[in-house]
Parts: C-alpha cells; sequence; structure tokens
C-alpha cells in the first residue's frame, strides 16, 4: 500500500454485487476521494453543494455497469469534458483509490466486475480529454490487460462463413471498377 494515500477501511468482502453494497462502495470510495489531497479539491471545485445529488447518480451509474440494471441515463465523456485543471495524475490517482476500494469490498471475481469497466472508461476519458495521440499510461493497459486478457482472434471467427482472405462481400462506394 503506498503511504501517500489514504486507506481503505477493512470490511467484509462481498461475493456478488448488489444495489446495497454498490451504494456502501461508492460512498465510501467518494469519501477517500472527497479526502485526498489531489483529487478532494478538483471535485469540490465542480460539485460543491451538489454530492447530495451526485452520489446517487454514481450508485445508478455503477449498478447498470456491474448488475446490468440499465437505469443510468447520462453521457460520462459530456459530463467530463467541462472538467478544468484535469491532468493524467488525477486519472492515475482516481483509478488507484477506486481499485483499492473495490478489492477491499469484493472477493477477486466479483471485484473485476467493476475493475474493467473502470479501466476501460479512465483510458476512453484520457484519450477524449488529452487527444487520440495521447499513451494511457503502461500501468493501466498492463492491468486491464492482467483483468481482462484479449483473447487472441481467429479472423475466420468474426464472419463464420466466408473463406480466410475473402474480401469484403458488399461493393466498396467510390471504388473506380466500373
Amino acid at each position: 500500500m503506498n503511504p501517500s494515500f489514504p486507506a481503505a477501511p477493512t470490511v467484509e468482502r462481498q461475493s456478488e454485487p448488489t444495489e446495497s453494497n454498490i451504494r456502501e462502495l461508492v460512498y465510501a470510495f467518494y469519501d477517500r476521494v472527497r479526502a485526498d489531497a489531489l483529487l478532494g479539491p478538483a471535485f469540490e471545485q465542480r460539485l460543491a453543494g451538489r454530492w447530495d445529488e451526485h452520489l446517487p447518480k454514481m450508485c445508478t451509474f455503477w449498478g447498470s455497469l456491474v448488475l446490468g440494471a440499465k437505469q443510468y441515463r447520462g453521457n460520462v465523456q459530456q459530463a467530463h469534458q467541462p472538467l478544468e485543471g484535469i491532468e493524467p495524475a488525477h486519472f492515475s490517482r482516481w483509478l488507484y483509490l477506486f481499485l483499492d476500494t473495490v478489492e477491499t469490498r469484493y472477493e477477486p471475481a466479483a471485484a473485476v466486475r467493476f475493475m474493467e469497466p473502470a479501466l476501460r472508461i479512465a483510458q476512453s476519458l484520457q484519450l477524449s480529454k488529452f487527444g487520440w495521440d495521447y499513451v494511457v499510461p503502461a500501468e493501466q493497459i498492463e492491468l486491464l490487460e492482467r483483468i481482462a486478457p484479449r483473447r487472441a482472434r481467429d479472423p475466420s471467427e468474426e464472419h463464420p462463413g466466408r473463406a480466410r482472405g475473402e474480401p469484403f462481400p458488399a461493393k466498396i462506394i467510390g471504388r473506380g471498377d466500373d
């Protein structure tokens, strides 16, 4: 554990996410965010006086992702675009605190259900915020690969019934063959 980060309190680890323990996770995580020297001021700048509105929305968001509840009706990219002063260090710290909070509250198989989308969303937000030529930190990519390894794909699996190397089965518009 890195001593510069506030420690997550010890709680019983859950084997499955539920609405109730997702709520506990979200509130515990944001307690840590608010107490964090780097993230606290950035979040307070945006959410001062609106925490009671934000936290239930985050419970709905994570419930939708992890439980498949499909109740969240927001645009993650759009919500994060107007944030001024956010740097790569903010993403790394957010990920560390979130993954650490998840890991202390869930058994590994359940924790992965939070960790994989968190890493994918963080990568997407970073590329959107810092530009498509931004290099996502290697430790984030390595962690995602450990959590959700990419399966080697056989091209014939993607289009069953089509021989490997066979051209795309549609006329390409604008091609000058005619």
